[in-house]
């Protein structure tokens, strides 16, 4: 099949926004600051790398597809529109505006050109936290309590600490060790500082501080899988940090050079807990009507319940298994090699559109 893998790709070690770093330094650890200028810039932290982009086409390749590579940018329509692929494969995260995870799918939809993943409807309503959690709250599907501030805490009922996100943002952008917010003062300072680092309102959480779990999901329907469920191991967070999987901790203390054991698959936990995430899920999916695939991270609160913190319609899929992608390790764990979990992605797609 001749089909196109759609992307964005990431400008490794480049400083694009200077101001962006200049802010940015003020809330990170000293230490980052100092040693790692670079990785502060997290203006691309949701695109691809070249390895991850090159991983993705040979593998639809070895299973015989024929792939072209069109870079999700400002030509991309006029590219889709002249090459008429027989389907496409996405990952592309867009870069301009709240919706930009949706660009890619409304103009393949426009187009008539199937593609793998959630529609442009739902990849929206994902991508913007407030819209995704108030879904969530009408089926009774168990997450934080929230409110969205663009500087105003008027009708407000502030009960610390309080978790700190920028609405429209994921990759753990923005969610910082300061991120955990005390008291007034911090709660204020945060707001204050997704406004002037990525000009948008923040999403105010209940900060919940049990347990964390994400889950790759995989398939629709009757045939929805739940891949072995990753537990993050926050003990793992360095002392006098928040036990968050924040920014500093993903791409600072988390790296090839120094691999924390942060992540366990199949998470340790019986079977009861086990089974009551994965209904959660299964209903997240379902209500928000995701398809083909989907990570969905989960914390417990003090009862016990799994929350839903955070809905990821293109789950990150970096092929090396020293970078401790979640994805593709719950997809090992399954039994599944790189290869074959990119291809299982694109099989339930073409399932979807009754080509298999």
């Amino acid at each position: 099949m001749y089909i196109a893998l759609t992307y964005n790709v990431k400008k490794e070690d480049e400083i694009i926004n200077k101001t962006l770093v200049k802010e940015a330094s003020k809330y990170l650890n000293e230490n980052i600051v100092k040693n790692y200028p670079e990785r502060i810039d997290d203006t691309y932290a949701e695109w691809d790398s070249q390895d991850t982009i090159e991983a993705i086409a040979d593998s639809l390749r070895k299973s015989g597809n024929d792939v072209e590579l069109i870079e999700a940018d400002e030509y991309a329509y006029s590219k889709l529109s002249d090459k008429k692929p027989e389907f496409v494969f996405n990952v592309a995260e867009g870069f301009y505006g709240p919706s930009r995870e949706s660009q890619i799918p409304s103009i393949l939809e426009m187009l008539n050109i199937p593609f793998t993943g959630s529609d442009s409807v739902t990849t929206g309503i994902c991508h913007d936290k407030s819209r995704c959690k108030e879904i969530l709250s009408y089926y009774k599907i168990p997450n934080p309590e929230f409110f969205i501030s663009n500087g105003s805490l008027n009708g407000y009922n502030k009960k610390f600490p309080i978790f700190v996100k920028p609405l429209h943002e994921g990759s753990s952008k923005g969610i910082y060790n300061s991120s955990v917010a005390n008291n007034e003062k911090e709660l204020k300072r945060e707001i204050d500082r997704i406004r002037k680092i990525y000009n948008q309102d923040a999403l105010l959480e209940k900060y919940i501080q049990g347990k964390e779990f994400t889950v790759a999901m995989l398939g629709n329907g009757d045939n929805l899988k739940v891949l072995p469920i990753v537990e993050i191991n926050l003990a793992e967070v360095p002392d006098g940090f928040n036990k968050i999987y924040s920014y500093e901790v993903k791409w600072f203390f988390d790296t090839r050079e120094n691999k924390l054991d942060i992540f366990k698959c199949p998470a340790d936990i019986n079977k009861i807990l086990y089974g009551r995430i994965e209904k959660i899920c299964k209903d997240a999916y379902k209500v928000l009507r995701l398809r083909d695939w989907a990570r969905i991270d989960l914390r417990l609160d003090d009862d016990g319940v799994p929350n839903i913190i955070e809905i990821n319609p293109l789950p990150g899929i970096l092929p090396n298994p020293d970078d401790n992608s979640c994805y593709p390790k719950a997809a090992r764990t399954a039994g599944m090699n790189y290869e074959q979990t990119i291809n299982a992605v694109f099989n339930e797609a073409k399932k979807r559109y009754n080509l298999i």
